[in-house]
């Protein structure tokens, strides 16, 4: 297995058609309130985190760590993809290690309709696949959002098994290195 660690980390920025996929900084702030504090974003992810603590005991730079990256529009943070070893106390693997790979994301409702996620998600994937060419990636989301099952399908996530955690059903995918585009 390809480690895929701080080492590994690209923090030069990922230019798409539309978006940069960049480290996080202090201007972003305000955005990750938005995004933690919205109760549509909150809706499959243990809904909605109340505005004053996140203003009060927020980070100054949220999301400074390997594998997060804030996807900037035109400027302005949109949203957020990570790329996550998935704990081995989790439900959902693919290799008996556990450690897979773990894509996530999460955008401000302005921002969903547009094909940024998937815009952002096959950019950090390609990146996966150049940093660690023989990593699989695995992906787990609420079988009833219904946006996120599309675009794990999108971006060639098949499913391989679906369980409770979180008192709802979870479908999770994993997207094989020989899938990987780039």
């Amino acid at each position: 297995m390809t480690e895929l660690g701080a080492e590994a980390w690209q923090p030069t920025p990922i230019r798409t058609d539309r978006l940069v996929l960049r480290r996080s900084e202090a201007r972003d702030r305000a955005a990750f309130i938005e995004l933690f504090a919205s109760p549509e974003v909150g809706t499959y992810v243990g809904g909605a985190r109340p505005r004053a603590e996140l203003e009060r005991s927020g980070p100054k730079v949220p999301g400074r760590r390997p594998g997060f990256f804030v996807i900037d529009l035109d400027g302005a943070m949109i949203g957020m993809v990570t790329l996550d070893r998935r704990g081995p106390e989790r439900k959902g693997h693919v290799r008996p290690e556990a450690g897979e790979v773990e894509l996530g994301f999460m955008f401000l409702p302005e921002a969903w309709g547009h094909g940024y996620a998937t815009e952002a998600c096959a950019a950090a994937l390609d990146w996966v696949a150049d940093a660690a060419p023989d990593e699989p990636v695995v992906l787990c989301t609420q079988s009833a959002n219904d946006r996120a099952m599309r675009l794990a399908a999108k971006l060639g996530f098949t499913e391989v098994e679906r369980f409770e955690e979180f008192g709802a059903e979870q479908w999770f995918g994993v997207r094989s290195p020989v899938t990987s585009s780039g």
